[in-house]
């Protein structure tokens, strides 16, 4: 039974981004978000390190979106260089909305009949 999700970094970093014990005024169904975590995550992680190419962000989704600095962010890595290969959630609005309609993004919708293939055609699309 699923209590939360936990943000795992690159290097290893964890943190609680949302619990059922969690108390907060932002909430996804029965879990509360602790925005000051995922903010802290946020600050650990160089996003924007002039030495990195690409960016992996798993997700752009509803309890994300709370968080006025990964807001900022998501939108500085759609104006910057640097290729982004994120996850969304299927419906949102805002943030969603905007990073689907961006004229540089390109979509693909994952299901369990195209999982196994689909990172290489995602992996092409960027030259590896």
């Amino acid at each position: 039974m699923r209590v939360g999700f936990e943000l795992i970094s690159l290097k290893g970093e964890r943190f609680i981004l949302s619990h059922v014990e969690i108390d907060s005024p932002f909430r996804v169904g029965k879990y509360g978000v602790d925005i000051s975590a995922f903010e802290n995550f946020l600050d650990s992680t160089d996003f924007l390190n002039p030495a990195g190419d690409l960016i992996l962000i798993d997700e752009i989704g509803k309890m994300e979106c709370f968080s006025i600095k990964f807001r900022h962010l998501i939108e500085d890595l759609l104006k910057g260089k640097k290729s982004l290969i994120a996850t969304i959630a299927l419906r949102g609005e805002d943030l969603i909305a905007r990073v689907k309609e961006h004229p540089h993004v390109k979509s693909f919708e994952l299901t369990r009949r195209n999982r196994d293939i689909l990172s290489g055609d995602i992996l092409e699309l960027f030259g590896f």
